[in-house]
């Protein structure tokens, strides 16, 4: 095995890409496998550890349980592959546990650096160690990374603590299932005090509990928890006596993944829970943004307990003329200022200063306005301080701002240049009311929105359909466009159980005029202040 199947697109690069030397040593090294824990679930769980190896990989190969957002952590042309629940590679043709063990051997020999993708901890009920033997019996060197355990960040999401100073001093962890297939009997607990977590168990729940209390002499009305999902917007919770949880939890329809808590402990729960109790917990968001852009916005709703469904209803592509973007961005110096209206604008114009070979000194002492605060951070992180941004976040607002400033540097007898770079379609209130002005103004476009393939069309119906949306998040007039695109002549009735927010007034006249009805419209136009809103509006619903 000299290369690997399924390998993604390189994304773009140039010779100007620098890596520092602790960057590099600290990346996934050829012929090595890393066992990396990814966590309950909540992908923000990985360890700094593990996001640099999982980002610098050359294959990953992860668990089912493993959350497909934090898959979006790897390298964008790793190799990307699931292993089943029992550990057999889907791409190989050998089943069984032996089969990736063989695999992760042939990756590493073949010179390839593996990271080794598990749910939970590798060395905790997992088969990291067998793995990592097997490693060891042929000679290749592995590292354990390991992950934020289920017992403690279930636990934790869920509101309990395993330790109380009042309560309990110790923690104890079991397996609800024997490596036999067996349930867990509770024999070898007998006498023991504290907290127990029981993992693995929900398919043997009735036999476990009746095993704590009939052979570890537990009293049945200790209190005991039954966590499914913990850590992720399907978390649910029930709470009930030890020897009553398993009938509350089969009638709540609970299952796998799930960790049981037993102890005095799990009567802290109403006290401490914090994660449940959010806004925007267990609600499915729909986020509409380009595919490259939804990552930021799916950890703020994860952060808030939402599940961020990713549908990308337009993507960005490559400028009509990349010719004209060149000369543009040979003369960003001789320009009085330059007025960027949206995040994209400042990726898209970057390129081409990155594949020039030049930096923000290329803007010489020209003045640079954004339209707001996420345009001007986008700047900022490629070493450009914003001198303009206007207190309203729309185009109206950046061209007043503009022609003020550029009234207290007027030079006698010429026009000021202002160059905008922009979409291929946008409005024309900017460049409209500059050039009413007097202003002399290239309107360059940098990159093109197209709608999303219609052959998603019913992907994106059957969401909706299935009640399977609580929000849908419009962060630009070209979004709700296409949405309503996609959604054809039902969009109104497939979104009327939706709520339809808005990052802004000109994006909700957009969508309003396309039929849809708007129950959010956030007063601060970037996607940190719509999810902000959103959650303020649930909030004052509940």
């Amino acid at each position: 095995m000299t290369s690997p199947p399924e390998r993604r697109a390189r994304s773009g690069s140039s010779e100007s890409d620098a890596v520092s030397p602790a960057v590099a040593a600290a990346a996934a090294q050829p012929g090595y496998v890393y066992f990396v824990g990814a966590g309950p679930g909540d992908p923000g769980l990985i360890t700094l550890r593990g996001a640099e190896l999982l980002a610098t990989a050359d294959v990953v190969v992860h668990d089912d349980l493993v959350d497909p957002s934090a898959l979006a952590g790897a390298r964008a042309d790793a190799v990307v592959r699931g292993a089943g629940p029992w550990g057999a590679v889907r791409a190989s043709a050998q089943g069984g546990p032996a089969s990736i063990e063989a695999d992760l051997v042939a990756l590493a020999r073949a010179g390839h650096s593996v990271v080794r993708l598990e749910g939970d901890d590798s060395f905790l009920f997992g088969r990291g160690s067998e793995e990592a033997e097997a490693l060891r019996a042929a000679g290749v060197p592995f590292e354990v990374v390991p992950g934020v355990s289920s017992p403690f960040g279930v636990a934790a999401y869920a509101g309990i603590p395993l330790t109380h100073g009042n309560l309990a001093s110790s923690v104890t962890f079991v397996s609800g299932t024997t490596p036999a297939g067996d349930a867990f009997d509770g024999s070898e607990l007998a006498g023991v005090r504290g907290t127990i977590c029981v993992l693995k168990g929900m398919d043997h729940l009735e036999e476990v509990t009746r095993g704590l209390v009939e052979r570890a002499r537990r009293d049945p009305a200790t209190p005991a928890a039954a966590i499914s999902w913990g850590t992720s917007a399907r978390q649910v919770v029930v709470t009930d006596r030890l020897d009553a949880i398993a009938a509350r939890a089969r009638a709540e329809g609970l299952g796998s993944p799930g960790v049981v808590v037993v102890g005095e402990v799990v009567a802290r729960r109403e006290a401490l829970r914090w994660f449940d109790a959010r806004p925007l917990f267990g609600k499915r968001v729909l986020v509409t943004r380009p595919k490259g852009q939804i990552g930021p916005t799916a950890s703020l709703l994860r952060l808030r307990g939402a599940e961020a469904i990713a549908f990308s209803t337009i993507e960005i592509v490559a400028p009509p003329d990349p010719a004209r973007v060149a000369d543009a961005v040979r003369a960003l110096a001789t320009y009085d200022l330059v007025a960027f209206t949206s995040e994209n604008g400042v990726e898209w114009l970057w390129r081409e200063i990155d594949a020039q070979r030049r930096d923000a000194r290329a803007f010489g002492a020209a003045r640079v306005a954004a339209i707001g605060t996420g345009t001007a951070a986008a700047l900022a992180a490629r070493g450009v301080r914003a001198d303009l941004v206007p207190e309203a976040f729309v185009g109206e607002a950046l061209a007043r701002a503009i022609l003020d400033d550029l009234a207290t540097r007027a030079v006698p007898g010429r026009a000021p240049r202002v160059l905008v770079p922009r979409a291929r379609v946008a409005r024309e209130v900017i460049p409209a009311m500059l050039r009413e002005a007097g202003v002399e103004v290239d309107v360059v476009p940098v990159y093109e929105t197209r709608p999303a393939d219609a052959g998603r069309k019913a992907e994106l119906t059957a969401l909706f359909e299935a009640d399977g949306v609580d929000v849908v998040l419009l962060t630009s007039s070209s979004t709700a466009d296409s949405l309503v695109e996609l959604l054809g002549p039902r969009a109104a009735e497939l979104t009327a159980r939706t709520l339809v927010a808005s990052i802004g007034p000109i994006t909700t006249a957009t969508a309003e005029k396309r039929g849809l009805r708007v129950g959010v419209t956030a007063a601060v136009s970037t996607t940190a202040g719509l999810v902000e809103a959103v959650e303020r509006h649930l909030g004052a619903a509940r």
